[in-house]
């Protein structure tokens, strides 16, 4: 099922014209960040490739654990929800990209869209930094979450194994340095093919496995009361949908967009419709079935309910696959997740008067993208409790950038009278979203407090 929302928006005639000399003399304007990392070369189904690896990642895999602070009800609203609100603000993002493209200005990220439409100030100091630590939160987070998956792989054939966490994210770094040497964003479009392919496989696996254990009654009981006392059920509903929101979060659409060659109006919605496919298949299947499984014992991701100490109530075979799919999956995510940061170290080290493949470029390319991956696997090596970290940047940079800044972008680019139902649609998905943000970052604070004490730098959890 697609979710799709129909805009009517009336565009002057004249603004559909594409000013060729505009984008000729914005293409020689361009810095060498945007002119190799961002090439304008794709097709929707390329694009389509992009949107689903940023999308739909292994972070699903935690929708169950979300479920259990919401229950039945709440967490199938909360999906839907995040669904309907997510494909809508990308879709009215891509037409105020498309919209500015039209009047010969194109915008390749998203700091110069927020630059040009909000102000210099909000490009440069607001949406750029935040834009930045999301994405690099990402990374650092994919290599935790590919570390622990190499661990666990390790523990299911050698239970009493002596190899801690930091060595298996060290392990993981170095995929991702040899995938993170890929020129640009566009020669990603195969291997984000094969991602497409690896979050079905890892989420079939995942309902599958969740749907044999529930119904052998190998697993826990099932309950599905909600615990804790009043206070930890509120927060934990704010934290639920923070991990709802994240799991949606995309923050690089306009970085997406600049993939696509022009003219590219129309391309988005296909990519988008794509993506939303994958998404309708995989988030729903993982999140029903591994909360009808396991309840309110859900963990905080669902692969971890199929071992309990060190028995496994799966096949080691079937495990072993679907870790391994979520190996691979990762990593491409944590490479699509390097674009910004790839593109703002070339627009600073890079030459674009030289080649793309000329020395004078190549070495400062491989120098700084190791340098960034290096960093990366050492911040998630040494803070294995990122991920209460990433519900901070999460609550605080996914929700403005994909349900916050779409809408206002939109109402001030096109101007909607405020008698028209999409202006106050728009308003409205702005200022619950704003709230649901602080509320979110509060309550990602306070886990961090609440976990503190069990903080170690190269903890082997």
């Amino acid at each position: 099922m697609i979710i799709s929302v129909p805009i009517a928006i009336e565009i002057p005639e004249e603004n559909t014209i594409v000013n060729q000399e505009s984008n000729h003399e914005r293409k020689e304007e361009l810095d060498a960040g945007a002119l190799f990392v961002l090439q304008s070369k794709g097709s929707w189904v390329h694009c389509g490739y992009h949107l689903t690896t940023s999308i739909v990642a292994p972070a699903l895999l935690s929708l169950p654990y979300a479920f259990k602070f919401l229950g039945w009800a709440g967490g199938i609203i909360c999906l839907i929800l995040g669904a309907m609100v997510t494909f809508y603000s990308y879709n009215l993002l891509s037409l105020v990209l498309e919209h500015h493209a039209q009047l010969g200005r194109r915008h390749l990220r998203f700091r110069d869209m927020a630059h040009d439409i909000l102000g210099p100030r909000w490009g440069r100091y607001i949406v750029g930094p935040v834009q930045f630590a999301v994405c690099y939160g990402a990374v650092v987070g994919a290599c935790l979450i590919g570390g622990q998956c190499i661990k666990a792989i390790y523990l299911l054939f050698n239970p009493n194994g002596t190899m801690k966490l930091y060595e298996f994210i060290i392990i993981f770094g170095g995929l991702m340095l040899i995938l993170a040497q890929m020129p640009s964003f566009h020669s990603l479009r195969h291997i984000n093919l094969i991602s497409l392919l690896l979050c079905l496989g890892y989420s079939a696996a995942a309902t599958v496995g969740s749907v044999y254990i529930g119904h052998k009654s190998k697993g826990p009981e099932k309950d599905y009361s909600l615990v804790g006392n009043s206070e930890d059920r509120l927060f934990g509903v704010f934290n639920a949908i923070a991990i709802i929101a994240t799991t949606f979060g995309n923050g690089i659409i306009p970085e997406i967009q600049a993939t696509l060659a022009p003219p590219v109006k129309g391309k988005m919605f296909k990519g988008l419709s794509v993506c939303y496919s994958v998404v309708s298949m995989t988030f729903f299947s993982v999140a029903v079935s591994g909360y009808w499984a396991f309840g309110n014992q859900a963990e905080g991701q669902i692969l971890s309910n199929f071992v309990v100490n060190g028995n496994p109530f799966l096949p080691k075979w079937f495990i072993f696959m679907t870790n391994a799919f979520v190996i691979l999956q990762i990593s491409a995510v944590g490479v699509i997740y390097l674009q910004p940061t790839n593109e703002v170290l070339e627009g600073v080290l890079a030459d674009p008067k030289s080649g793309q493949f000329s020395l004078r470029n190549v070495i400062p390319r491989v120098i700084s993208r190791s340098l960034s991956v290096a960093i990366a696997t050492i911040i998630s090596a040494m803070l294995p409790f990122f991920g209460d970290i990433n519900g901070v940047i999460g609550a605080f940079g996914f929700l403005p950038l994909d349900f916050v800044l779409p809408v206002i972008l939109f109402n001030l680019t096109f101007k909607p009278s405020k008698r028209t139902f999409i202006f106050w649609l728009n308003l409205s998905i702005a200022v619950v979203f704003s709230i649901l943000g602080v509320i979110g970052s509060v309550a990602a604070v306070r886990q961090i407090i609440l976990d503190a004490k069990s903080y170690k730098l190269f903890a082997n959890v």
